[in-house]
């Protein structure tokens, strides 16, 4: 590979519907954590760094468990998302209760990341495919202006039990990304997929591509998030909710023409934990996947 990519993981948000930490919460047949095994996937990928963007209340929790284990692994670095970081002090509210969503977070890891970096959840299960296809993408020379999304076919995506939220991709011929829109209230009904957010009742086609929140940018892309977080911040200068996310930094970019976004089809596997209910089945397919060698015993040894 010509350059080793970096991983960069959000961390810092928290499980409101699941009910719990569910980023240091264990899975594995070993007590694993999800993370765990997106780093193990991405070692042999060939990534070269993982950064986490954790709370500073986890941040001790986060290095105990993970420094550990990656310390003769791979380079790991922790970066700590507020709700002013990088807010200026004419625009901090003190009334304002959490940080400003995931662009907001990216944007917290600008000091450290310096090379081509993909971006995933860190309770999100991806599978390796993804890992190898996105880490082939940044170490080939990926050029400042072409960026990457992994897409998993919404049906592979949702949860037996309960609606989830999801990002729903329009691509044009040559598989790039056109444009996202944010569908709510998503779940299987009969054997259709519906999304009944906002009050309406929309069919989701079988094999549309959605975003499980698995990007990849060229460095470059800072400079960029940068002059739009400069933009974002007064107009939403009374918006306690507002939230800076990375569809709408990726909508930017394509629709000014500054970027591109390849849709590559390396989503053959994902499950995460939504809903408490969840947990269970995702214990039960990490349990599957060891025992038929696709990790080893345990992950590190």
């Amino acid at each position: 590979m010509k350059n080793k990519p970096t991983l960069l993981v959000l961390a810092a948000g928290m499980g409101s519907r699941y009910g719990g930490n569910k980023q240091i919460d264990g899975f594995g047949p070993n007590g694993e954590t999800i993370l765990e095994y997106s780093i193990y996937d991405a070692i042999r990928a060939g990534f070269g760094k993982v950064v986490l963007i954790v709370r500073e209340e986890i941040l001790e929790v986060a290095k105990d468990l993970l420094v550990p284990k990656l310390k003769d692994k791979i380079e790991l670095d922790f970066v700590l998302q507020s709700i002013n970081s990088f807010v200026p002090d004419e625009f901090r509210n003190p009334e304002r209760v959490k940080p400003y969503g995931t662009a907001h977070a990216v944007l917290c890891a600008k000091d450290a990341i310096a090379e081509p970096f993909a971006v995933i959840n860190a309770d999100d299960f991806y599978g390796k495919e993804a890992f190898e296809i996105l880490g082939k993408f940044l170490s080939d020379g990926v050029q400042p202006q072409l960026h990457a999304m992994v897409g998993y076919a919404i049906e592979n995506v949702l949860s037996k039990h309960g609606t989830v939220s999801r990002g729903v991709c329009t691509m044009n011929a040559a598989n790039q990304l056109i444009g996202m829109v944010e569908r709510t209230s998503i779940a299987k009904e009969g054997d259709k997929i519906i999304s009944r957010g906002e009050g309406e009742s929309l069919e989701i086609e079988e094999g549309t591509p959605v975003s499980m929140n698995f990007w990849g940018f060229h460095h470059a892309v800072f400079s960029d998030l940068e002059l739009m977080w400069k933009e974002f911040l007064p107009a939403n200068r009374e918006n306690l909710k507002s939230e800076f996310f990375i569809p709408t930094v990726a909508n930017n970019l394509i629709k000014s023409g500054k970027g591109a976004f390849e849709i590559l089809e390396g989503g053959k596997t994902w499950f995460g934990v939504t809903y408490t209910e969840d947990k269970p089945v995702v214990i039960e397919s990490l349990k599957n996947m060891h025992e038929i060698g696709e990790y080893p015993n345990k992950l590190w040894g």
